[in-house]
């Protein structure tokens, strides 16, 4: 399932760009003033999973893949960015492209660090960002309405999809995001043509700073979590500037000096498994001699479903699929051990598929 992707936004000012470094290491301009980040920057990242490692020493893999994710930098939005303050219907563009969003909200006061309104207050921050997003959405609606409107005048079939984008857009007149109105399967459907920014699943990463450390609690983080819970999304705190600094160091030095701050791992890795979490996603394990790999699947894909993941010919001539827990493989060492142990199970076409299965797939 590639191009699976979240959008980073914020004010400017928050910790963005500084983050989206420590994510992909990719050295985005991360400057004390606003709209540094003027074209989206996209980094993937490995999806960091402890049994592929364990796999591939069972098989005796030549390589490991892991699950990748890609996260794109959206420059810092404004108020007004809906009617095009800043670089505002640019962005706008660019968050609609992706499939989640994370919120980065300042939760540090600092001298050093000019914050685009004066003042830190993280849920004022939100809003302006959900404001925007949300008006953003209203125009969206209201164009696709008076069009729609002409052409169902003849074609009583547009008639549902007018009704339900005429709920959308009374539940956003209320100041309300897509992603809290409760749909009808049928109107889910209708909703898939139509890529609103509020529909989107949000998770909000609260910045903090370094004095925060281990616990990164304080009275902002709080507040955005009582926030985030009320409309149905998780906060995770991090510190941008700490993971940046991890990032800069040799892979064999970060685990120790996470543990000497009492961290036991790192924000990023936090990071992704919720960005993996959040957008409902799950993978399953192919193990052999040339390679041990992870391929990322939505929650609930059928085992002919996923088996297209690594070729639509697999899917055709699906016969079945060989099915063993990460566990039996660990406990049997191999395939061959929890076969002879009776623990490998031929699956069907219809088979969902659990995250940590490892499959085989038999195929003409």
């Amino acid at each position: 399932m590639p191009g699976l992707s979240c959008g980073i936004v914020g004010l400017p000012n928050v910790g963005k760009s500084t983050l989206f470094n420590a994510i992909t290491s990719n050295n985005a301009p991360a400057s004390n003033y606003p709209f540094c980040t003027i074209d989206p920057n996209t980094g993937n990242v490995e999806v960091k999973d402890h049994r592929l490692p364990t796999l591939s020493k069972i098989s005796g893999s030549a390589k490991i893949i892991y699950a990748t994710m890609q996260f794109v930098d959206i420059a810092g939005l404004v108020a007004g960015a809906s009617k095009g303050e800043g670089l505002g219907n640019k962005f706008l563009t660019n968050i609609r492209e992706t499939d989640a969003i994370i919120h980065v909200v300042r939760c540090f006061d600092s001298s050093d660090i000019i914050h685009v309104s004066g003042q830190v207050d993280p849920i004022q921050d939100i809003e302006v960002i959900n404001l925007e997003l949300a008006l953003a959405d209203l125009q969206m609606v209201e164009n696709t309405l008076s069009r729609l409107e002409k052409q169902a005048k003849g074609k009583k079939e547009l008639q549902p999809a007018l009704d339900c984008l005429t709920r959308i857009r009374d539940h956003l007149n209320q100041n309300q995001p897509v992603r809290t109105l409760s749909l009808t399967e049928e109107e889910k459907e209708i909703l898939k043509a139509y890529n609103f920014l509020t529909a989107k699943k949000v998770l909000y990463v609260a910045n903090v700073s370094e004095e925060d450390l281990p616990s990164m609690e304080n009275a902002y983080v709080q507040r955005v979590r009582a926030y985030a819970e009320a409309e149905g999304n998780s906060v995770l705190p991090i510190c941008a500037r700490l993971e940046e600094e991890i990032a800069q160091l040799p892979v064999e030095e970060r685990d120790s000096f996470l543990e000497s701050l009492g961290l036991k791992e790192s924000g990023l890795d936090r990071l992704v498994r919720a960005s993996f979490k959040m957008l409902g996603l799950i993978t399953y394990l192919t193990t052999g001699e040339i390679e041990t790999r992870a391929w990322t699947i939505k929650r609930g894909t059928t085992a002919a479903e996923a088996a297209g993941e690594i070729h639509t010919d697999i899917q055709k001539g699906f016969i079945r699929a060989e099915v063993v827990g990460f566990e039996e493989m660990v406990t049997y060492k191999g395939r061959v051990g929890a076969r002879e142990a009776g623990k490998a199970r031929a699956e069907g076409k219809e088979y969902l598929v659990k995250d940590g299965d490892v499959i085989l797939f038999m195929h003409n």
